[in-house]
């Protein structure tokens, strides 16, 4: 795994927005307007990239913009404009469930037809196309369980006790090699791609950049930590079997065997996470503050209307044989059995 204390490249802009984003972050230019935010599309490429590109400062940043960035109170502003664009086109929307409890039962039914982007693979992918899900995953899954950590401060009795315990084990427990970030990017290396934080920030999706902004939203935003309970609810409940599935599909194309460990681990892992998240993350939090259950069950909802729409984008673009990254992958050597 590439560790660059640097933090990865700029990307190229995706539009104006994200054009003034990058060049104030490389010290010349001027920011957007904040009412520019108004008019662009909420799920598109450009608004997404620069409020990626904002909410990356919190993480590791990007080599040559200054850590003083972080908190530059202009950069801020535009931010809060981004994410008011972002969050009242999820709030108009989302689909919501009528209450907490309907929105959590409707996280166990699997689709009937089996048409998710795991079922998928599991039946039909291909190598490439498990290459592109991977490079576009990374995005979020070399940071696994960072974005949730903001949570973290705001919560306090078995909430806290709970979601602590969860992100352990999502940090390996202890165990640098075991860090589900690691266990990632060794998934990365049997399948020949390259393992450099941020690497494929360019190559991604605007579908897929909006599913990670999403929980740097929730998690940054103390009045949103009951939709970020919500959102983690919804990436545990689900977890375990589309992870037995993705699994099925490493094994059936040869992948190797880092990538199957990988899903497998989130297979026994996440079914007990689910547990432990519905009843003391969940619970604990409502015992505390009951007016949250509402925030929670719109994390949950927000959650699986973005990741439908990535399906969508997915899918679509696979069974028409046609790549579903910005920019193809570059030639690797996967691993082979």
């Amino acid at each position: 795994m590439n560790h660059d204390r640097r933090g990865p490249e700029l990307p190229p802009a995706r539009g104006p927005i994200s054009a003034a984003v990058t060049e104030y972050l490389r010290g010349a230019g001027a920011l957007p307007r904040p009412e520019e935010a108004d008019g662009a599309d909420p799920y598109g490429d450009d608004l997404q990239l620069a409020l990626y590109l904002c909410y990356e400062l919190h993480y590791r940043g990007f080599a040559d913009v200054s850590p003083e960035r972080e908190w530059d109170p202009d950069l801020l502003r535009v931010r809060a404009a981004l994410e008011r664009r972002f969050l009242s086109a999820l709030r108009a929307d989302t689909p919501v469930h009528d209450s907490l409890d309907d929105a959590l039962a409707a996280l166990l039914v699997e689709p009937v037809d089996g048409t998710g982007v795991s079922h998928f693979l599991r039946d039909e992918g291909e190598l490439w196309q498990l290459r592109e899900y991977a490079a576009q995953r990374s995005l979020y899954h070399l940071k696994e369980a960072d974005p949730h950590a903001w949570v973290l401060p705001r919560l306090w009795g078995t909430a806290k006790a709970a979601m602590a315990a969860v992100e352990f084990d999502e940090w390996g427990g202890g165990r640098a090699d075991r860090v589900h970030a690691r266990l990632f990017a060794d998934l990365m290396t049997d399948l020949g791609l390259d393992t450099a934080y941020g690497r494929y920030l360019d190559a991604a999706s605007p579908e897929v950049l909006a599913t990670v902004n999403l929980m740097s939203l929730f998690g940054l935003h103390r009045e949103l930590r009951g939709a970020l309970v919500g959102h983690f609810a919804s990436v545990e409940i689900t977890s375990s079997p589309g992870s037995r599935r993705l699994a099925e599909a490493m094994r059936r194309t040869g992948a190797g065997p880092a990538a199957e460990f990988f899903y497998d681990e989130h297979v026994e892992a996440d079914a007990v996470h689910e547990q432990v998240v519905r009843h003391e993350v969940i619970g604990g939090l409502l015992a505390e503050e009951p007016h949250l259950a509402a925030d929670i069950a719109f994390g949950i909802d927000a959650t699986e209307y973005l990741e439908g729409r990535l399906a969508a984008r997915l899918l679509g673009d696979w069974r028409a044989g046609r790549t579903s990254l910005r920019l193809p992958l570059p030639a690797g050597t996967a691993h082979t059995c």
